[in-house]
């Protein structure tokens, strides 16, 4: 992530000459105190995207800098050399770009020689590039010689355009007073419009980021000349019952009063851009139902984060509100797509490149409330925040063992492998369950590798089955802490612990006993990954309803019996004809199907005809041979239709497989109503 010009500038004055205090940077670079402390923030997000400690201000304006920051960061010309985004063919572009938003008159290639310095050749292939930028807004450059060279496409998405053009100029090498010449805006007009924006500022109670205070008066200015020109929005769905309740409709009122007839489109235009500019500052934010709702989302958004990364993050509540600021003005960025493309993640460094990782993954509460996916840039930003945070409170991923798990068989069982051995290792990150070919190609750093198969690794690689029982589990957890530590934590057999309590009490509920035992022995008194998250599950009784449950004899052969346990869910249409054929072919060489005694759970992948997520069961009185090795008498089909809704079912599958007592009672039983209370018994944890 590249710093601007003045934030570089502020760096370098420091490097070479760390005893200066705030007062003399704020005297010499002509700063306010608010400008100071936001170029601040700046310097130090960009410190840490490269891994370096940030540099502290004390409370009499002096500088704390590590030594770390001085060795790699100690010539001028190094710190330029880190930041080169002065090309002058990018700022050509940008300032075609500009000219062609903001021009008053016809443009020919006259006006963009004259103005930018160059040859006619030279503008021709800049406007070949130019179109290739364009294109990913809809937006194309056409000429004609009555109207010389021309912006065309939908109105919204040249403003965009417009939004992310004045933001970026403002933030390369070029000055104020040469991107005023290019747009043709008189500096009085930017300082008035700046005034008001300061007002917009003490009606709503915040202060706007820097950069955007800067933006906004060109945007404003510009759009206005637009609207004035007669290139008016044409019909966008902005929801007038959400916006005009804001604070910011009746700001955005006040800003234009004086501006002459404006449509309601145009100011709920002008509304929209108020409520998707950060803001660094605000006295009210916790006053509107959204709010509420984001914070609760936010908080969502952490927990799933904390039980990822294995990180307590301290000083939550100021986290969310942190985070809250940055959001809410995302929410409406990302519902009327007003989302700025931005690239910065070949400027981190490997642990950023982790910790984007496991924030994307910790995204989902978020994506389900917007009911969409969450921009890159968006998420890059939220990433930058809470490394900041966890940077702040002296953590770093660094200090965790990383491991993936590797599973050449399909979506559920790598799935389940991943969520029981993130269960069983709670001190280790996860980062990824992959299969064989996406682990070749795998980019993330890691410590260990776990998989059911042998690997061609230079890393720490453990075999394990992809279904344990609770001993085996506690011989596996056994191994790999020897062989990483030399000893085993919680070094506990809770069976052992069982038959000691059997010896001295009556047990009425062992597997309810084990599970709490398991619990505490486990719990991380120190971590809030404990907390349970407030997610919906689907349980395995939502899945495997009685009309889900078949019971039969026997079964013809394998393929006769897939083709039977798949009828209710081709019925009721979770999954298509070709699922099943899938389901048949892939079955044929994979034992790992076989989660235990007499059981399997047949499955492929989402994409290959699976409409919702199901399951259903087929219980064979005789049973059927499925290879020469294996005589199943239970058959559950898992339709998926991603990575996660399906696995806390699934999970409490593997739980009811592992009992051989409710095993031989399905297999035993006639009926579908005491299946499904079986089934409901291991539907409440």
């Amino acid at each position: 992530m590249p710093l601007d010009k003045r934030s570089k500038n502020i760096l370098n004055e420091l490097v070479s000459n760390p005893s200066v205090t705030s007062t003399t940077l704020e005297n010499k670079f002509e700063l306010t105190r608010r400008q100071l402390g936001y170029s601040f923030t700046k310097i130090n997000d960009w410190l840490l995207a490269k891994n370096l400690p940030v540099i502290e201000r004390t409370r009499k304006g002096q500088f704390m800098i590590d030594q770390s920051v001085l060795t790699n960061l100690y010539d001028e010309e190094k710190i330029s050399s880190l930041d080169v985004s002065e090309l002058n063919e990018e700022l050509r572009i940008y300032s075609l770009l500009l000219m062609l938003l903001s021009s008053e008159e016809e443009l020919s290639l006259y006006h963009f020689t004259a103005e930018l310095k160059v040859s006619k050749n030279t503008i021709l292939s800049d406007l070949k590039q130019l179109q290739t930028f364009l294109n990913e807004y809809d937006v194309s450059i056409r000429y004609s010689r009555r109207f010389g060279y021309l912006l065309e496409g939908k109105e919204f998405q040249i403003r965009k355009l417009l939004i992310t053009v004045t933001y970026q100029l403002l933030h390369m090498n070029m000055s104020e007073s040469r991107i005023r010449e290019l747009a043709n805006i008189p500096e009085e007009k930017i300082n008035e419009f700046h005034l008001r924006v300061e007002k917009v500022e003490q009606n709503l109670n915040l202060k706007f980021t820097d950069e955007k205070l800067a933006t906004m008066p060109y945007i404003f200015i510009l759009l206005l000349r637009r609207i004035e020109q007669g290139r008016e929005l044409q019909f966008v769905s902005i929801e007038y019952e959400e916006l005009s309740k804001t604070k910011e409709f009746q700001a955005a009122e006040e800003l234009f009063r004086e501006s002459g007839r404006i449509s309601m489109q145009e100011r709920l235009f002008f509304t929209l851009h108020l409520l998707t500019t950060n803001v660094y500052w605000s006295k009210y934010m916790t006053d509107d139902e959204l709010t509420r709702e984001l914070l609760s989302v936010i908080d969502d958004m952490l927990r799933l984060f904390e039980k990822s990364a294995c990180i307590y993050l301290q000083d939550r509540n100021q986290l969310i509100h942190k985070l809250l600021q940055h959001i809410k003005p995302a929410y409406y960025r990302i519902t009327y797509q007003l989302t700025e493309t931005i690239d910065v993640l070949p400027f981190f460094t490997k642990e950023i490149k982790e910790l984007h990782h496991l924030v994307k993954r910790s995204t989902g509460p978020l994506e389900a409330y917007v009911e969409t996916a969450i921009p890159e840039s968006e998420s890059i930003f939220i990433t930058m925040l809470i490394g900041g945070w966890i940077r702040r409170q002296g953590e770093s991923l660094d200090q965790k063992t990383k491991a993936i798990v590797v599973c050449p068989q399909g979506v559920s069982v790598s799935r389940l492998m991943f969520s029981e051995l993130r269960e069983l290792f709670p001190g280790f990150v996860f980062l990824d369950s992959l299969s064989v070919r996406e682990f070749l190609d795998y980019e993330l750093d890691y410590d260990l590798v776990f998989s059911p198969t042998y690997l061609e690794t230079q890393k720490k690689l453990f075999i394990s089955k992809p279904f344990l029982s609770e001993e085996e589990k506690y011989r596996f957890k056994k191994q790999v802490m020897h062989e990483l530590n030399g000893y085993m934590e919680n070094d506990i057999n809770v069976q052992h612990l069982i038959d000691i309590v059997k010896n001295h009490a009556q047990i009425h509920n062992e597997q309810a006993l084990s599970e709490e035992l398991l619990r505490y022995i486990d719990r991380d008194e120190d971590a809030s990954v404990t907390h349970s998250l407030n997610e919906k599950k689907i349980h395995l009784k939502d899945l495997l309803t009685p009309e889900h449950i078949d019971v039969r004899e026997s079964a013809a052969s394998w393929t006769d019996a897939i083709h039977i346990c798949s009828r209710s869910l081709l019925n009721t249409g979770k999954i298509e004809q070709q699922y099943v054929e899938a389901m048949i072919h892939r079955s044929m060489d994979d034992p790992y199907i076989v989660i235990g005694p007499n059981i399997a759970i047949p499955h492929a992948a989402p994409e290959e005809g699976v409409n919702e997520v199901g399951m259903s069961l087929l219980r064979l009185k005789k049973g059927v041979e499925f290879t020469e090795k294996y005589h199943i008498n239970l058959i559950i089909i898992i339709a998926a239709v991603d990575k996660q809704q399906h696995i806390h079912a699934l999970m409490q599958l593997m739980k009811l497989a592992g009992s051989e007592a409710d095993r031989k009672r399905i297999i035993d039983t006639n009926s579908k109503g005491t299946i499904y209370q079986i089934i409901q018994d291991y539907s409440t944890v």
